[in-house]
């Protein structure tokens, strides 16, 4: 079964991809582009596919990207790949090597080295947030015709914006968290915000990742100051009621054809939720596998591959949970979530008697199949 009509919004947010993309290097007129240089011996001729694996972008996120990315550099298996590392940094894109850089031609994403021009067989995407995560660069590898391992770039634009994928999902049936939808330009009015959602209530960005510009609100007096943190890292922001129970997190990763469910993670953090610090500072329990009892574990599993059947997903992914009441309530779902060695979904790939060279070997080939 396929996604229902998506808001109008949809529309906006995937011209926007394409204008970026349309308007790169790689679809300029190529005046100064000498064209594809075939690699000489040494380089194109081996065996061995040649992995880009890109990191870093342009968010909040920048630094837990390259920790993930070195991550997937290490567990890669280098007996099958050639591993490169590919940086996205406001201060442009280079491929690093023996501590030099080398920038990445925009026109191709090729990489000219001294013994002759690097073109790639797959990306590794490794980028929390823009433009890794939210379709963009997806996009611009898929006109170029580089496989990767994420979703296809409309997928990653559904998935990245909050409300869209909870539209998406609660036209499904799958319960979600009451909430209210906000642009920088709306007018604010907090009574009437209160009186739909309740008190307490979180406040996030809407096109972000999870770990910054979130507040928990407890008071009326709190719920402007969050607002105006919130649009500090996006100018749309979600604001949802505050659903009491048990939160867990579910890796859901398509290999081989087949939506591979990984082992539940119950979250219990130290803090109010499970913010920066609790996911990246240790303070916060991370139960792998959760210890539930196996009606709920089967609960929260077919809830987890319901919701990446309908937003008809592929590659890597860790959706978000509460269980209240005995029944799971999507929050939100990660698109590239964190790869360093103590995120949660390798603690899940472990948990499932896999190890990570192993399962990322299978993302990379069932996206070259």
């Amino acid at each position: 079964m396929r996604c229902p009509v998506l808001p109008v919004r949809l529309a906006s947010a995937l011209r926007k991809i394409t204008t970026f993309v349309c308007q790169s290097e790689a679809f300029m007129t190529r005046t100064n582009n000498p064209g594809k240089i075939t690699n000489p011996p040494g380089l194109l001729e081996q065996s061995k596919k040649k992995i880009a694996v890109v990191m870093g972008g342009y968010s909040s996120e920048h630094e837990i990207s390259l920790k993930s990315g070195q991550t997937v550099l290490k567990h890669l298996p280098k007996d099958i790949y050639d591993v490169y590392p590919v940086i996205i940094s406001l201060d442009g894109w280079y491929m690093e090597r023996d501590n030099r850089k080398f920038p990445v031609d925009k026109n191709d994403f090729s990489v000219l080295l001294p013994e002759g021009r690097l073109t790639f067989d797959f990306v590794f995407n490794a980028i929390h947030g823009h433009p890794g995560e939210d379709g963009v660069l997806p996009a611009y590898w898929e006109m170029l015709g580089i496989p990767h391992s994420s979703s296809d770039f409309d997928k990653m634009a559904l998935t990245f914006n909050k409300m869209y994928a909870i539209s998406v999902v609660r036209a499904y049936g799958i319960p979600t968290a009451e909430s209210v939808f906000l642009h920088q330009n709306d007018p604010v009015d907090t009574d009437a915000i209160i009186r739909k959602i309740g008190l307490p209530l979180f406040v996030k960005p809407n096109k972000a990742g999870s770990s910054y510009g979130i507040s928990k609100v407890k008071t009326p007096e709190e719920l402007l100051p969050a607002i105006e943190y919130a649009f500090t890292e996006d100018d749309e922001i979600l604001i949802e009621e505050f659903l009491e129970g048990r939160e867990f997190s579910v890796g859901v990763i398509k290999l081989n054809g087949t939506a591979e469910v990984f082992p539940i993670t119950e979250i219990i953090p130290e803090n109010e939720f499970f913010d920066f610090e609790a996911k990246y500072l240790g303070k916060a329990q991370e139960v792998t596998p959760a210890r539930i009892p196996d009606d709920l574990r089967r609960r929260i599993e077919t809830t987890a591959r319901r919701v990446y059947e309908v937003l008809d997903l592929d590659g890597v992914s860790r959706a978000e949970y509460i269980v209240r009441n005995g029944k799971p309530y999507f929050l939100e779902i990660n698109m590239v979530p964190g790869l360093t060695e103590a995120s949660i979904l390798p603690q899940q790939i472990r948990a499932a008697g896999k190890s990570l060279t192993q399962v990322f070997d299978e993302i990379i080939r069932t996206n070259l199949s």
